[in-house]
């Protein structure tokens, strides 16, 4: 489960990357440590152009399944998750690097995943919602808000995943093509994209590190 990942480029590399038209972030600086909860920049489709936004990682849980925030969604047949699948409630996550914890003695690593050392910019295929409830921040007298919440999808682990965590990977986007399909196409053809990439178009790039600073 990937519950780490880093966005160590630029606003403008990212504006230019995803084709952004609209820029909705302010002064995004470099996140090099992404956690569940916090905010980070995602990209929709808005009519004809593309909005990058900032939104929070997770989203609310199913009934009965406890109250954390699930930020990995594997299951894309669920009742649950499928009104979210639609084209207007899917969105591109920008990632550089992702981590998993390999099962170390005697502490887990953290082990970062890229597309080559240089880091150039992929995106998770992501779904996101509105929802009203306590989330963020903790205060002494928390009150309501409405949010916008984002999770992505995962799929079977490749051969450079699988070796430290066998059971998933997220969904990689790697190309202006399946970033359009995603956005944009009927839920069956954009969910064929729920795969897992190809070993040679990864890499490991750093072990031990807590954010990636690379």
């Amino acid at each position: 489960m990937c519950n780490l990942y880093s966005l160590n480029k630029g606003q403008d590399a990212i504006r230019r990357a995803f084709g952004i038209t609209d820029d909705q972030t302010g002064n995004l600086p470099p996140l090099p440590g992404i956690f569940p909860n916090q905010m980070a920049p995602v990209v929709r489709q808005r009519g004809e152009g593309r909005e990058l936004s900032m939104m929070r990682w997770g989203f609310p849980p199913p009934p009965k399944i406890g109250t954390q925030p699930v930020t990995n969604v594997r299951n894309v047949a669920s009742p649950y998750w499928r009104p979210w699948l639609k084209p207007e409630y899917r969105c591109l996550v920008p990632v550089s690097a992702f981590s998993e914890y390999a099962d170390t003695k005697p502490k887990k690593t953290q082990v970062w995943f890229a597309l080559s050392d240089e880091r150039p910019l992929f995106a998770f295929a992501g779904i996101w919602r509105p929802w009203t409830g306590i989330r963020g921040p903790k205060r002494e007298e928390p009150v309501e808000e409405e949010h916008l919440l984002y999770s992505f999808l995962t799929t079977e682990a490749n051969g450079v995943v699988g070796p430290v965590h066998p059971k998933a990977m997220p969904v990689l986007l790697t190309t202006e093509d399946e970033w359009s399909t995603w956005l944009e196409a009927p839920t069956e053809e954009a969910l064929r994209l729920q795969r897992p990439l190809p070993d040679e178009m990864m890499k490991v790039v750093a072990r031990g590190a807590r954010k990636d600073e690379g």
